[in-house]
């Protein structure tokens, strides 16, 4: 069976479980899961028989169950032509079709029932097959790579901008696909985060660790072009995008000397990633481990600036894989069990006001006897001076 075919046998098994006929896929993140690539078109999913892909862009493509279409109101007309019955229950990725599609499907397939079945796929895709792993192994030790030159990059004088358009250079030079994809509505797409100082500070209206002011209200996250001074932390927070799968990695360096509390929360973060590590096994609950996390910040007097400082985030980690935020979530209500196969960015991270941002963030992956770290890079602050 190919990859692909492994991927919807799993997305089928789901389905069954939830008792749906068929599954129509449409969103670009699933679409590359159950076909390979992104297409214009709709993936129709029965619970049994073959799966048909109706395409509208691009032209090229082939296939005994591929078939081009100009509009979606096709489909039915197509499956009627070949004998196939229209779904009595139907799933739609509810959490990210806009209601006008929903709407449109409804009318086309005329179903009993339909679905909400994204959170059937992201269970699918939620334990990676290991052809998946491989992919994820190779963006982390590209991811590193690239990380390890950030000390060369640095001049005195420059800002947080000037640094992350150097390290997102050396991304693309070493292969990385320039984005990294994000779930939900009012997330945005881009290459990730270069925080410093006190630009750490600043929420973010997106759901990120932490946030930072951005160039523009537009996009009002990362970099803000601060000048990097003597005293100062810069957390470097990029997507590491180099084969479809991605890794989470995060690092933090000075400028010069920071002050002690700095360091004290530094190691904090690397002993609580410790400790997620060590419970990180098969059966382990999500939610147990992130609020073990917040009983170590708390015991070192570092909970008010715990995941940030004017507004903290209530997980420690989440799922990566195709999409950067995928299920499972260490955090609060998410009473999720490990199972071997998930994938997981662990960001125990520290806000410190008047220095930035301290802490870790690596990517793991959940085995039957533990973990495997996929981004594996010195920890401890880096001084770029």
């Amino acid at each position: 069976m190919t990859e692909q075919g492994i991927h919807i046998e799993k997305i089928r098994r789901e389905m069954q479980a939830a008792g749906a006929d068929a599954f129509l896929v449409t969103s670009n993140a699933n679409l590359y899961y159950a076909v390979g690539q992104v297409v214009a078109g709709y993936l129709y999913i029965p619970v049994e028989g073959a799966p048909m892909l109706f395409v509208r862009r691009p032209v090229g493509l082939d296939g005994e169950h591929t078939v081009y279409v100009r509009k979606p109101e096709q489909i039915a007309e197509i499956m009627a032509e070949r004998g196939i019955p229209l779904p009595n229950s139907l799933m739609l990725e509810g959490d990210s079709l806009p209601h006008t599609e929903w709407l449109r499907y409804e009318a086309i397939f005329r179903p009993a029932g339909i679905m909400n079945g994204t959170p059937a796929i992201q269970r699918a895709r939620s334990v990676k097959t290991e052809a998946e792993l491989e992919l994820i192994r190779c963006s982390g030790k590209l991811h590193a790579a690239v990380y390890r030159k950030i000390p060369e990059l640095y001049r005195a004088g420059m800002t947080d901008l000037e640094l992350s358009v150097e390290i997102e250079r050396e991304m693309r030079r070493a292969g990385n696909l320039g984005i990294f994809r994000v779930f939900g509505q009012s997330m945005e797409i881009f290459m990730g985060s270069v925080l410093a100082g006190d630009n750490a500070c600043e929420a973010s209206p997106y759901d990120f660790a932490l946030g930072g002011r951005g160039l523009h209200p537009s996009l009002p996250v990362g970099a803000s072009n601060t000048i990097l001074r003597r005293g100062m932390s810069l957390m470097v927070d990029m997507g590491g995008n180099f084969t479809g799968y991605m890794t989470d990695m995060t690092r933090a360096y000075s400028v010069g000397k920071l002050t002690e509390k700095a360091y004290r929360a530094h190691q904090t973060a690397l002993e609580i990633q410790d400790m997620i590590a060590h419970a990180m096994r098969p059966g382990a609950v999500c939610e147990e481990i992130y609020n073990r996390s917040v009983e170590m910040a708390t015991r070192s007097g570092l909970d008010g600036c715990y995941m940030g400082v004017r507004q903290q985030a209530r997980f420690v980690g989440h799922g990566v894989g195709i999409e950067v935020n995928e299920p499972p979530v260490l955090g609060v209500r998410s009473r999720t069990g490990l199972e071997p196969g998930m994938v997981l960015a662990i960001e125990p991270k520290f806000v410190i006001e008047g220095t930035g941002a301290v802490g870790i963030e690596n990517t793991f992956a959940v085995t039957t006897n533990g973990n495997e770290k996929l981004t594996v890079l010195e920890e401890g602050i880096i001084d770029l001076e």
